[in-house]
């Protein structure tokens, strides 16, 4: 059985403040995003101090047979005094970013995408973030933003992701000095997703509890439509997808992108939109068989999965998605994942 402790650490340098007793862990990571967290905590025990244990302020690391495997920023707890529980809220440190805007605007043209990040994180980071890792890609973006625009941190590290020729993004817990100091470090992966020897089969080595099919991404026709070009009319960009055309009726997608100034950047959205909307998406969900460390399945992973019953008949690669561990009281430790077909990122739906 896997060891884990919850510790407090200090926000803006990661130092360990304390081990907090928790009665329940569940954390998720989430591919692109924040990822979210739930803590336990008897209300009466020492460590639940308003004056160092408070939300917006405190960090919150978890720490698996000695190795840190989430991180994040406490944003709420709740007290239920019948029951004489803390209860702890907290989100991934790409929350912090969530709440940090270019107040300054922003002006680049033809910038490797790693500069682009690596600008962004350091001029609004007060959570540590290591950037050392941000290596250059070889890929050319270019972005311009008024102060008046105010763009958020968050939302630009998202947008330029979820591209043609993106990346996926996530924040990694690390010691920095084992025991005393933690640090998160961001990473950037391939957007078609990273390489595994992954195979999950139903029965076998997992259980696959449900897929679902979703067709609200298909698109015979996308229109991106842009900024005002200074005569009263929206930019536009349009594409087609002519197969599709074939066996479904007409189905068009539109998306608003206001801080999009040119027809070129507009047509790349819309065409990355159809290539997203060729197929309907297959979401698989399922939950590990015991003996597997969490750490060993990071979102962005390619997958394949194997589950052969009645409607589903799955035999094909997945990037996951989203990975969620709870540990009871007991210490029993589960591990569930969600996953999305490959060809969904390979093609990517724009922002």
């Amino acid at each position: 059985m896997a060891r884990y402790e919850l510790l407090q650490t200090k926000l803006k340098t990661g130092e360990v403040v304390a081990a907090l007793p928790a009665t329940g862990i569940s954390y998720t990571e989430t591919l692109n995003q924040a990822g979210t967290a739930t803590f336990g905590i008897p209300l009466n025990a020492p460590q639940a101090d308003p004056a160092k244990l408070f939300p917006g302020g405190s960090g919150l690391v978890v720490v698996r047979d000695g190795d840190p495997v989430w991180g994040g920023i406490l944003w709420s707890a709740a007290a239920d005094l019948a029951a004489g529980t803390l209860s702890l809220g907290a989100s991934g440190y790409h929350s912090h970013y969530r709440g940090r805007h270019m107040v300054d605007g922003f002006d680049a043209t033809d910038w490797d995408i790693a500069d682009l990040l690596r600008t962004w994180l350091y001029r609004v980071n007060a959570v540590n973030t290591d950037l050392d890792e941000l290596k250059p890609t070889g890929r050319k973006r270019s972005r311009q933003w008024t102060r008046y625009e105010l763009k958020n941190v968050a939302e630009a590290v998202e947008q330029m992701a979820d591209n043609v020729g993106g990346y996926n993004f996530r924040y990694q817990s690390y010691w920095k000095e084992p025991r005393k100091v933690v640090g998160n470090r961001f990473l950037i992966t391939d957007r078609s997703g990273s390489a595994t020897t992954h195979y999950l089969t139903h029965g076998a080595n997992c259980e696959v509890r449900q897929v679902t099919y979703d067709s609200t991404a298909l698109a015979t026709a996308a229109y991106a439509i842009g900024a005002d070009n200074g005569a009263g009319e929206k930019l536009v960009g349009v594409a087609q997808n002519s197969e599709l055309v074939e066996r479904i009726p007409t189905k068009q997608l539109v998306t608003t992108y206001s801080d999009v100034k040119e027809t070129e950047t507009l047509l790349t959205k819309a065409q990355a939109t159809v290539n997203a909307g060729r197929a309907p998406t297959a979401i698989p969900t399922l939950t590990l068989y015991p003996g597997v460390r969490p750490q060993d399945y990071l979102p962005g992973d390619v997958c394949v999965v194997v589950a052969d019953s009645g409607y589903v008949a799955l035999a094909d690669e997945f990037v996951l998605t989203e990975r969620t561990t709870g540990v009871d009281t007991n210490g029993r430790e589960t591990i569930g994942l969600a996953l999305a077909n490959r060809e969904l990122f390979s093609n990517a739906i724009p922002s």
